[in-house]
């Protein structure tokens, strides 16, 4: 079924919830009276789209339409999801709001995307107050997962689950605020390091760019992976937190920072830190650092997943989510027809798959196909529990044929077929597709092994039995071009 969001407010972060929304299937109506909003968001979309489907390992769903409409009663019809994202006026969001309830659906959510108002202020005069939410994004909001959903106690629970329902579904993490306060939680902080960095250049300490290089060499990393807290228990050693509190602790009395005094704010100071910053980066568009950017957020949330550690864990978490709706299964027995080659991956090439040449790499291939291995494992039933007991299966050869390009962006699915399962072998042949084309085959041979003796041994006995039940399906098949082959005739 079609869900509906209507995104009210077109600028960078509304166009990045409008991304979000589209990219994970949903239908998304959006009313912006700048002239402008269309293209703006067009080309936030574009970004969205090069990067998005390359941060998991499941396919996306099939994208929402989109459409722009001149009022707020066109956009919210029919939308379960209202997110209000206009400039930071209190007086302009409450005018908004009176709107968006004369008009949106009474079970329909309105989420804020205000980074300072709290619920209350845009609950006040409200009929229905307890529709309305603070739900505070991060930029790009098509990458990052967090979202702070801030409540009142006119929320009914009813609306705050479905609330954090939709926001988990769209792989970001609801951070449930149930206590409110300006400016939320992670904007404080953000205020806190702003502030002593604009100390910082107004006198003369740090450029703009010193100052980014000592987050996005140090402290900037280790935040990104486990935060605060965590980090500080590390630096305290094998004692934990409370050395570190005890060492570090009296710092606190010192005179180090001005966080509590702000800088005159002039046009000296603006000027000081645009010419700055101007001269750290204005060789490169915007929309260039932009994807600059999700590049790089992608290839650390991607190295995060493999940990299955932060923001990595919750995309694993969402991708595994997402497995059935793209097609996987998860065992034999939910195969609709065994006859058929099994699908064992369907994503698109993530932008760290490509090279020089701007196609996927030889490695890659290895890479998808091992993973397709993996799968098909698990769908027999050698899956972590059964590993963990001492059985598994090591690969004894692989033969790659590289028929076809492919390029960061495009989808492809491999299926997979079991051309032997019998003692102690597994054959498996697979086929990589972008669409009706073929890009590349895979033929692994591989033993089952005793993990205890490293050495081959037969596997399970109902591990055995799926494989062969796949082997003698599959074998109704035309055997595939190239198999059992070393090398490729001459041409």
């Amino acid at each position: 079924m079609t869900k509906t969001a209507a995104i009210i407010g077109g600028g960078v972060i509304g166009g990045g919830w409008a991304a979000r929304f589209l990219l994970n299937g949903w239908d998304v109506r959006v009313f912006d009276p700048d002239p402008e909003a269309e293209r703006k968001i067009s080309e936030v979309l574009g970004n969205a789209r090069r990067s998005l489907p390359g941060l998991g390992n499941v396919a996306l769903p099939a994208e929402g339409s989109l459409t722009f409409h001149d009022t707020i009663a066109e956009a919210v019809d029919g939308a379960e999801w209202v997110q209000e994202s206009v400039p930071e006026r209190l007086d302009l969001k409450q005018k908004v709001y009176a709107q968006l309830q004369a008009f949106c659906a009474p079970d329909a959510v309105i989420g804020s995307s205000t980074s300072g108002f709290k619920p209350s202020q845009l609950q006040d005069g409200r009929e229905a107050p307890g529709q309305i939410v603070v739900t505070h994004p991060f930029n790009p909001v098509y990458l990052l997962p967090l979202v702070e959903l801030v409540t009142t106690e006119a929320n009914p629970a009813g609306v705050i689950e479905r609330a954090k329902e939709i926001i988990s579904g769209l792989g970001m993490y609801p951070l449930h605020l149930k206590k409110e306060i300006d400016a939320h939680v992670a904007d404080r902080f953000l205020e806190a390091v702003w502030r002593e960095a604009l100390w910082l250049v107004k006198d003369g300490i740090a450029t703009t760019e010193e100052i980014d290089n000592a987050i996005r060499y140090g402290f900037g990393i280790r935040w990104a992976q486990m935060g605060l807290f965590d980090t500080y228990r590390v630096a305290g050693g094998e004692a934990g937190m409370k050395h570190f509190m005890a060492q570090f602790g009296p710092c606190l009395s010192w005179p180090w920072t001005k966080l509590m005094d702000v800088p005159e704010f002039n046009d000296e100071l603006v000027d000081l830190i645009a010419g700055q910053s101007d001269a750290q980066s204005g060789h490169l568009p915007i929309r260039k650092m932009e994807q600059i950017r999700d590049d790089n957020l992608v290839g650390m949330m991607r190295a995060l997943g493999n940990n299955d550690w932060g923001a990595g864990a919750l995309q694993n978490a969402h991708d595994k989510g997402r497995e059935g709706e793209a097609g996987l299964v998860g065992s034999v027995a939910d195969l609709e027809d065994l006859s058929q080659p099994v699908l064992t991956q369907s994503r698109v090439v993530p932008l760290d798959w490509t090279d020089y040449n701007g196609h996927m790499t030889e490695s890659r291939y290895l890479d998808a196909f091992a993973q397709s291995t993996d799968r098909l494992m698990m769908i027999i039933g050698c899956d972590a529990e059964y590993i963990a007991s001492g059985g598994s299966y090591f690969t004894a050869e692989t033969h790659i044929r590289h028929i076809d390009e492919v390029h960061a962006g495009d989808p492809i699915q491999v299926r997979t077929r079991v051309i032997m399962g019998q003692g102690k072998k597994m054959h498996l042949w697979h086929e990589m597709y972008s669409g009706e084309r073929l890009l590349a085959t895979g033929e692994h041979m591989l033993l089952h092994v005793d993990l205890a003796t490293r050495r081959s041994a037969p596997p399970a006995a109902h591990i055995e039995a799926n494989l062969v039940k796949l082997a003698e399906a599959h074998a109704s098949l035309a055997a595939p071009e190239g198999l059992g082959r070393a090398i490729g005739p001459p041409r």
